[in-house]
């Protein structure tokens, strides 16, 4: 008997072998990677997404972009400086004062010139890069919550091809056994040839349908991996997380005056672009440049006479007064006022949806965990003992173990699905204080 058993437990590590699985954690991962760990839970893939996921990354780097428009906006227009001599190359270039530069009949003008803005501009300016920066940071956030949401989302999948590969290996174990006691019922005369070879086969078709499902574990497993940030994936490492553990109550919905972070960024274009609405507005208004200018023109015969002047140049708005601009920016304030309209009805039906798939997921897993799947374990296992003792046929046994395999495959998709709509509802519902 103890032979017996160990020869059972050698043949199914072969078949979790030949279905992908490995009995050992695979070797050769490096220790000083976090993301080649041999294994992580869902909490610490999410942790890795958060430090390593590119999209994420670049993400950051819009609200750095943000930040410096943010601070190019408080700057005032540098002055200019000019520099302009006249006269030059007069017959009488020399004066009493002398033959040098200085002292030579040129006119030499030295000005500095200072744009001032007026009529609300630098204002408006300010009030758009604010906005700008409001709306970078939601946008990061968004970014944040999806991919909280997709690396969930991931994970669970991984978790589900992983488990349905388990559940069609032990099915075909089960059936492998089977087969071992058909071929002493075929020595002994109750069944035929065609029986026991058919037994068989389902067990060798369940064993192929095992390791497809190992290799589709493999290809989430990969999937997780990209949204991590790993460079080079490859699918080894182990999740820790059961779907059990993953599956919990449906969080509730709060209503609160806090919105979506998605919500958060079309309110900031809105108001950006009600912030450049006003700036082309301004624009109308011609800015003076205010000049400051210094003049030395030494006389012929002679004391120099040295002059201070003050000066103000502004456009004058004649041809246009940036109608063009203004109907542009005008553009721009109803577009974004019909994408925070979409972006609300957006989050209004992911809400919706998600409380919806939650509670169809729950209600089916429930069910199949509490009443399809054990009366469908029991079925199976009444009708392995009446065929080991004669008493049902092979179409029995083989419908018997096809519905509990069909149950527990079920069941477990059920879980998974429960865990993804979860997972979606929080996404949907995640808010952001403004």
């Amino acid at each position: 008997m103890l032979i017996r058993l160990l020869f059972q437990r050698a043949r199914f590590a072969r078949l979790l072998l030949a279905a992908g699985f490995a009995v050992f954690p695979p070797p050769g991962l490096a220790q000083g990677d976090p993301a080649a760990a041999q294994a992580f839970s869902l909490a610490e893939a999410r942790r890795l997404a958060c430090e390593r996921n590119w999209d994420l990354l670049a993400a950051r780097t819009g609200l750095d972009a943000a930040t410096a428009q943010l601070l190019v906006s408080q700057e005032f227009p540098n002055p200019t400086f000019s520099y302009s001599t006249a006269k030059i190359g007069s017959q009488a270039g020399s004066t009493a004062l002398g033959n040098g530069l200085w002292s030579r009949s040129y006119d030499t003008i030295f000005a500095i010139n200072q744009l001032i803005e007026i009529g609300g501009k630098r204002q408006a300016r300010k009030a758009s890069a604010q906005a700008g920066v409001i709306g970078a940071q939601a946008r990061f956030h968004d970014a944040r919550r999806l991919l909280d949401q997709g690396v969930t989302k991931a994970y669970v999948a991984a978790v589900l091809a992983g488990e349905n590969a388990r559940i069609l290996t032990d099915s075909a174990e089960m059936l492998r056994h089977e087969a071992e006691i058909a071929q002493t019922r075929l020595q002994a005369g109750d069944i035929s040839e065609a029986d026991e070879k058919q037994l068989e086969n389902n067990a060798d078709v369940l064993a192929l349908q095992a390791r497809s499902a190992a290799t589709a574990a493999v290809q989430a497993r990969i999937a997780v991996e990209i949204l991590l940030g790993v460079n080079q994936p490859r699918g080894l490492w182990i999740p820790t997380d059961s779907l059990a553990q993953m599956v919990g109550p449906i969080p509730p919905t709060n209503a609160t005056n806090a919105l979506r972070p998605d919500v958060l960024a079309a309110e900031a274009d809105l108001k950006q672009s009600k912030a450049d609405l006003q700036l082309q507005k301004a624009m109308r208004i011609p800015d003076p440049t205010v000049s400051f200018l210094v003049e030395h023109n030494p006389p012929g015969g002679g004391p120099p006479e040295d002059t201070v002047g003050i000066g103000v140049s502004f456009p004058l708005p004649l041809w246009h007064r940036n109608r063009g601009e203004i109907q542009s920016a005008q553009a721009t304030v109803d577009k974004n006022a019909l994408m925070l309209a979409r972006a609300r009805a957006q989050m209004a039906a992911d809400v919706a949806n998600a409380q919806a798939a939650c509670t169809e997921a729950s209600e089916r897993w429930q069910r199949y965990q509490n009443q399809i799947l054990p009366k469908s374990q029991k079925v199976r296992e009444s009708v392995a003992f009446a065929y080991e003792k004669g008493g049902a046929s092979l179409v029995n046994l083989l419908e018997a173990e096809r519905a509990d395999n069909d149950a527990r495959l079920a069941t477990a998709q059920a879980m998974s699905d429960t865990a993804s709509a979860i997972a979606d509802l929080k996404a949907a519902t995640e808010i952001m204080a403004k």
